[in-house]
């Protein structure tokens, strides 16, 4: 299908003498027309970034959009924005398919367009125009062809990560369908969140990102958190994760998860988002429990910066125990105390020093302190709390409640919190 794209890009630069760019309703690259100019001046930063990165920044998202792109079905006029690095003007074909809008064609403009009526209440486009926007509608087909088969497998993925017994056994085997040899290879979850569905265009009908463009997917889905056992409180109240199922070439080749996650991450809907990767299976059997994986190593990518923003669960260390409490569970009565606002740096000082496996000398280095002030900090920290940092047990009951405390989004200090 990918081909198909090209091959009416191609026809739509052939007919307009312009180089077309063909992207996504989230101005994702799908295809893109030769750009026959030499001179290299006259390749704007934008389409450059488009064809380089995959993708236009959210300021010139801003720009073309102020021009009511996503309501228009007709071509639109845009002039050039140098402070947004649109040095060229362009036309916007809306590329619909029954009313919904699924990309945009872009032609860019270096002068020889200007002349090109793009239609009036009173007049329609230029007949090449019209002939583009026939192309475009193509297109759009083709598109809303793609976004239901992606809708069909993201609904099944959805059902079984988190329907009932009965209903993940029919998704397992309607999924197993719908991805051929594919249900039967080396697979992993994706998780993101939090996923925030993007509502200023009423045409944008859902929150999961489009099949296409996530690479590597075979299925997609949003999945509403905040049900225990599937993100707790990670992704907000009435919040959503987006689960996306890869394909592997193997149990130890996770590139492709990678690239996925740094895809999603790249959506102007997953601000302040973490993604997690799950420990790859063989088949879509245990994909449940390989559900909970992912949404604990994106759990822990949140709460700790050394981990994020793509963590795989084998690498999260405690959080892999931490991610298992109910997601309401309240503190230990012996550490509630440090988890004070008011204590903020005391409880990051607790916490660096168990890092460092109690060494004073290390603590004290990363925290940028005297190994004295480590010390009268320390004493402070077994005043409230009533524990003995001599003690193994008390140790480990501290350094845990402050890293459930951290994955619960509270707790740990910022570095640069005031002393108490």
């Amino acid at each position: 299908m990918r081909g198909d794209y090209q091959h009416l890009v191609d026809e739509i630069s052939t007919v307009l003498g312009a180089p077309a760019t063909l992207e996504d309703r989230d101005f994702t690259l799908i295809a893109f027309g030769a750009h026959d100019s030499d001179d290299d001046l006259a390749m704007d930063p934008v389409r450059t970034r488009s064809i380089l990165h995959r993708r236009s920044t959210a300021a010139v998202r801003a720009w073309f959009e102020a021009f009511g792109i996503a309501r228009a079905t007709g071509p639109v006029r845009i002039p050039p924005d140098p402070a947004a690095g649109v040095l060229m003007g362009r036309i916007c074909l809306p590329v619909r398919h029954h009313g919904v809008v699924h990309g945009y064609v872009w032609l860019l403009d270096d002068g020889h367009l200007a002349a090109l009526e793009t239609g009036s209440p009173g007049a329609g486009p230029d007949p090449r125009l019209a002939q583009a926007m026939e192309t475009a509608a193509r297109i759009g087909s083709l598109l809303a062809a793609e976004a239901r088969a992606g809708a069909e497998s993201g609904e099944l993925l959805r059902e079984l990560l988190t329907g009932a017994p009965a209903g993940r056994d029919a998704a397992r085997t309607a999924l197993r369908t719908v991805l051929g040899t594919a249900a039967d290879g080396w697979l992993t979850l994706v998780a993101l969140l939090p996923w925030s569905p993007d509502e200023t265009d009423g045409d944008r009908s859902g929150p999961a990102p489009a099949l296409s463009g996530v690479p590597g997917a075979a299925a997609v889905c949003a999945v509403p958190m905040g049900a225990e056992g599937r993100g707790g409180d990670a992704a907000g109240p009435g919040g959503a994760a987006v689960a996306a199922l890869v394909r592997l070439r193997g149990a130890a080749a996770l590139d492709p998860a990678h690239g996925a996650a740094a895809r999603l991450l790249r959506s102007p809907r997953a601000g302040g988002a973490a993604a997690g990767i799950a420990t790859p299976r063989a088949g879509l059997d245990e994909m449940p429990e390989a559900w909970r994986e992912a949404v604990a190593a994106a759990r822990a990518a949140r709460a700790d910066a050394r981990l994020g923003p793509v963590a795989e669960w084998s690498a999260i260390g405690p959080y892999r125990v931490l991610a298992g409490l109910p997601a309401g569970a309240a503190a230990d009565p012996a550490v509630a105390p440090l988890l004070r606002p008011a204590h903020a740096q005391l409880a990051r000082t607790a916490e660096v020093f168990l890092d460092c496996a109690g060494q004073a000398g290390r603590a004290a280095a990363a925290l940028g302190i005297h190994r004295q002030t480590l010390y009268y900090r320390l004493s402070r920290v077994e005043q409230l709390t009533g524990l003995d940092l001599d003690e193994g047990e008390d140790r480990l009951l501290l350094h845990m409640s402050l890293k459930a405390a951290r994955l619960r989004g509270g707790g740990a200090a910022p570095r640069d919190a005031a002393t108490p």
